[in-house]
């Protein structure tokens, strides 16, 4: 079973993804280091899916083909999803919406994980990662909870709390906005260069 590093950007993404629309279901995928060390698989970014039909076969893949040749030009490669649930209490496996997805990328990268947050733990005062990171153990094709840690684990929670309280969630744009309106850019370049000048300051 692997174990999963998430960077403060995937962390922060997905997070803010979730707190954009509170009273829906929200997925997203993960992004992953091409090249693996040992057992150990690198989540480094996070990119929102939809936040509205989620499970609209023809937009998720056309969302996944876009994202495919991104990933692969950024030498990247789609290690993972992300979902949180609609009702505030449902964080198990089970509730987790259109977990078909994750098993889609399961296929084609083995050692892929799933995301799930934990409404319950997404709030202001942000002082423990909100997720459970879930693998397929071994051969199985059943989802089971992994070991994950958050990189600048403290740092990265400070931040969250500080950038949640600011309301820049509302600056994150998942591919639902970019369905909306083409200029809405669904890398989340501003974004990016956003969280990359916070942790300069840390």
């Amino acid at each position: 079973m692997c174990d999963y590093k998430i960077s403060e950007r995937a962390y922060t993404k997905l997070i803010f993804h979730a707190a954009k629309y509170p009273h829906q279901a929200v997925n997203g995928l993960l992004l992953a280091e091409k090249t693996s060390k040992g057992s150990l698989v690198e989540i480094v970014d996070a990119i929102p899916l939809f936040h509205q039909c989620l499970h609209v076969t023809p937009m998720a893949e056309i969302a996944l083909m876009q994202i495919d040749a991104y990933a692969e030009q950024e030498d990247l490669v789609i290690a993972g999803y992300y979902a949180a649930p609609e009702n505030f209490y449902d964080n198990q496996i089970d509730k987790a919406p259109a977990v078909k997805i994750a098993d889609k990328i399961q296929e084609n990268f083995k050692n892929a994980c799933l995301a799930l947050v934990d409404n319950k733990l997404v709030t202001l005062e942000h002082d423990r990662a909100a997720i459970q990171v879930y693998s397929c153990a071994g051969d199985s094709a059943r989802w089971a909870k992994a070991k994950f840690t958050l990189s600048q684990s403290a740092q990265t929670l400070e931040g969250v709390s500080l950038l949640l309280k600011r309301g820049a969630m509302r600056d994150v744009i998942d591919f639902d906005n970019h369905l909306d309106n083409p200029e809405n850019d669904w890398t989340n370049e501003f974004l990016n260069q956003s969280l990359n000048d916070l942790q300069k300051l840390y």
